[in-house]
């Protein structure tokens, strides 16, 4: 139908007129309730964006010189958050005469990869930038968790299995 045809029965049912596709020909429109149709879509988008989870880069610092329960404290912190989803960097700063042992930084983050080797992988291996020696690692790719037979179903196998 023409689009004055089209407006004219828009107005009619007081709804709007809108265009769908205007590089078709004929032009592509739709009536509609424009208004409660952004309502929707905003409502959609927000859904969508409640349920996303943003992956945060979280730091974890150290001294080469770190104790040995320190050290497990800090392991521990990591793996929780990779355990969480996040990517964790491992950073060793270097103070003073510690710059001449950056071999010790270098082994310190190969042992943190390696404590952390089930759960995560490396992105970026061990680098010295100035005083900081850094290394990144993401967490591995979860295996989905096996479906749970409900407790009514378990109970009717059993059930079954009594009477044979």
């Amino acid at each position: 139908m023409s689009s004055n045809e089209a407006l004219e029965v828009a107005q009619e049912r007081d709804l709007d007129l809108v265009m769908i596709s205007p590089v078709a020909k004929p032009p592509v429109c739709k009536i509609m309730d424009y208004g409660k149709y952004r309502f929707e879509q905003a409502k959609r988008e927000k859904e969508a964006k409640k349920n996303q989870h943003v992956i945060e880069v979280k730091e974890i610092r150290m001294s080469p010189s770190i104790g040995e329960n320190d050290f497990m404290t800090k392991l521990r912190s990591g793996q929780r958050f990779l355990a969480e989803g996040n990517r964790l960097k491992v950073t060793v700063r270097f103070r003073g005469r510690e710059m001449a042992h950056t071999d010790l930084g270098r082994q310190l983050l190969e042992r943190y990869a390696k404590e952390c080797a089930d759960i995560a992988k490396v992105d970026k291996g061990a680098k010295l930038e100035g005083r900081l020696m850094t290394e990144f690692l993401s967490p591995k790719a979860q295996a989905p968790a096996k479906k749970q037979v409900p407790k009514q179903e378990k109970s009717k196998e059993n059930d079954n299995d009594a009477e044979t």
